[in-house]
């Protein structure tokens, strides 16, 4: 699929660039016949306007850039004089010749393709008079312009060929690595239902044989419920980390007390963490406020909680850090002493589903709450990062204040 994405979005951008190419050298190539038919056009009307100095050879304006001749014809249309340096102006059949064919049109204008020439008639009550220019020079020029244009159109298309190339991949980049996290993740989660939906088939047919006593069964039962709730949760954590993915921040976000979401957020934890002998500190700057969705920036605050309840060695220290950091930018900080997290764990430990370590399976983390905090801070225009040093784990947010 990615690959036909790639292949689209190439001939797309390769059928519009050969449109404008083809559009702009058709343009220079039409402006540039017009300019110099114009020109030409101009420099025979220039010369058939000065009838008296006809008789003075090879006397060429500023305007004139092309070699000509003209024709002096009388009443009954014979020939009365020549005046031109270019031709050889003895060979009356072949001037006959023209000015038969200049006659024969009832246009002024007109070209003459057996010979390259362009002619201007004037006619007046006395007499007639033809100017004859030569436009091989110019159809060379023309000529050598669609050649000049072909090799830069046929340049321009390879280069932009290569462009496209690399632009596809750059453009297509964020559709594959969404595909990737897609089929991953669905990988995934097929993995994580797949142990419990086992233990639960397990169990029931267990359950069911009849050599097992009631004692059994309850057993069977007890853990069938067990796994029943493993799978709730999980599936609860992919839901919310769908709705993080969908929801529309800008339509519904309204302006939080982060300071108060933080503090009222160490409540419910405050019990959990004194249960295992955990220390934990807290220092709130007050007054800090945040545009974004309540319920979700809250969620947040319970993933960086429980992940430090879970992760922190026993008796250890937890803090909790908010501030103002810079201008217009808050700082969250959740921090707790346990093992370290390596460089390597701390690129992947956002992924969806990633374990890093035995710890994450004993306690029974699905690899998914980092995973939608990251998302919804995300959506909230912000960051999150984590830090390892010194015995301690340092998880951070940084979100937009008002």
């Amino acid at each position: 699929m990615i690959k036909r994405l790639r292949f689209k979005f190439v001939i797309i951008n390769m059928s519009i660039v050969t449109i404008m190419l083809c559009i702009i050298f058709v343009l220079i190539f039409q402006f540039t016949k017009a300019n110099l038919e114009e020109e030409s056009i101009n420099m025979m009307q220039n010369i058939a306007s000065r009838p008296f100095r006809l008789g003075i050879p090879n006397e060429i304006s500023d305007d004139v850039r092309l070699p000509y001749f003209i024709i002096q014809l009388g009443l009954q249309r014979e020939l009365v004089a020549i005046n031109g340096g270019y031709y050889d102006l003895s060979d009356h059949e072949f001037f006959d010749a023209l000015i038969d064919v200049a006659f024969r049109s009832h246009k002024t204008f007109g070209v003459i393709e057996e010979y390259n020439l362009r002619y201007y008639r004037v006619n007046t009550p006395l007499n007639s008079r033809i100017v004859f220019v030569d436009i091989t020079s110019e159809r060379a020029t023309l000529d050598n312009l669609l050649k000049t244009c072909l090799f830069i159109g046929a340049l321009s298309f390879m280069i932009f060929l290569g462009i496209s190339i690399q632009l596809s991949k750059w453009a297509v980049k964020p559709v594959e690595t969404a595909w990737d996290q897609q089929r991953r993740f669905v990988a995934d989660a097929s993995h994580e239902l797949k142990t419990p939906l086992t233990v639960i088939m397990t169990n029931a047919e267990l359950a069911q044989c009849p050599e097992y006593d009631d004692t059994n069964k309850q057993k069977f039962i007890s853990s069938i419920l067990t796994m029943a709730r493993q799978m709730r949760g999980l599936i609860e954590q992919m839901l919310e980390l769908a709705k993080a993915d969908n929801t529309d921040y800008k339509e519904i976000s309204t302006i939080v007390d982060f300071s108060l979401l933080v503090s009222d957020a160490l409540l419910p934890f405050e019990p959990v963490f004194f249960e295992r002998g955990l220390t934990l500190t807290s220092q709130i700057e007050e007054n800090i406020k945040v545009r974004g969705i309540e319920d979700q920036l809250c969620r947040v605050l319970d993933v960086l909680l429980d992940n430090a309840h879970k992760y922190s060695k026993d008796g250890g220290k937890v803090w909790i850090r908010l501030k103002r950091s810079g201008k217009g930018r808050t700082l969250l900080e959740v921090a707790n002493e346990g093992e370290v997290i390596t460089p390597q764990e701390a690129k992947n430990i956002f992924k969806r589903f990633y374990r890093g370590d035995q710890a994450r399976s004993r306690t029974g983390s699905f690899g998914l709450g980092l995973s939608i905090a990251q998302e919804i801070v995300q959506r909230h225009r912000g960051k999150i990062w984590v830090e390892s040093g010194d015995g301690i784990n340092r998880f951070y947010v940084e979100l937009p204040n008002l």
